[in-house]
């Protein structure tokens, strides 16, 4: 899982640039429904950004999907560059390793913005999980790289839960933002049922909000709506 170069790639255009990473859990417990709404809901994400010809030319999309093994299947690209594959699920849950390779993607591609001179916005990570880590991932050492990461404005952290994820794992890892000059952490949110459509909906309304954003202003991001569900801590 080496630091991704990107150094032999020549810019499409150079507009404000801005990614966002998604680590997709494609174990063998996502077989059925969850498996086949997530790639419903990828493939409806991929076509809503991809229409919107602003967004299409600023954000940059990249996949990563873990199991028993961590792989990049869609690497750096605008939306018209790649197709989105279909995943199938199998294996065990190697959360922490994917988590850490989009971390290790998303600093490539930031030094890659600055060598070819293209500003670029906080990149996203996007969590996606329905279950319990390996035993032996390092939970609380991505913990603190992801506090370290989300503090320094390195990247904005969301995790988000599907049918039996272990909220409190979430809870763990998830990234802090500032409000009223004070940290705070981002709670992580839940999938209602397997609402993915709905979920990918509001991503590419965020992500056409945010692509046409600055770095030093604030965003408000489009409401939620029904795609969230409750939990406790």
């Amino acid at each position: 899982m080496g630091f991704k170069d990107f150094s032999a790639e020549s810019p499409e255009n150079y507009d404000q640039k801005s990614i966002c990473c998604f680590v997709v859990d494609v174990s063998s417990s996502m077989t059925g429904a969850a498996i086949a709404e997530l790639n419903r809901g990828l493939q409806e994400f991929h076509h809503q950004i991809s229409d919107d010809y602003q967004t299409a030319n600023k954000l940059e999309v990249a996949v990563v999907q873990f199991s028993s093994n961590v792989d990049m299947i869609v690497s750096p690209a605008l939306p018209y560059n790649f197709e989105m594959p279909h995943l199938k699920a199998h294996g065990s849950t190697k959360l922490v390793d994917g988590v850490r390779k989009a971390m290790k993607i998303i600093e490539g591609r930031k030094d890659w913005y600055k060598m070819t001179g293209q500003p670029y916005l906080r990149p996203w990570i996007i969590l996606i999980t329905d279950g319990e880590p390996d035993q032996g991932q390092d939970i609380n050492g991505l913990s603190m790289e992801i506090e370290e990461g989300t503090k320094n404005k390195k990247f904005v952290f969301l995790p988000i839960g599907v049918q039996g994820a272990n909220m409190n794992v979430l809870e763990k890892i998830a990234g802090y933002n500032k409000k009223g000059g004070e940290w705070q952490k981002m709670m992580p949110m839940k999938l209602r049922g397997l609402k993915f459509a709905e979920f990918f909906e509001w991503v590419s309304a965020s992500m056409s909000v945010v692509a046409s954003s600055t770095e030093e202003e604030s965003v408000n991001l489009p409401d939620i709506g029904n795609w969230m569900e409750g939990f406790e801590i």
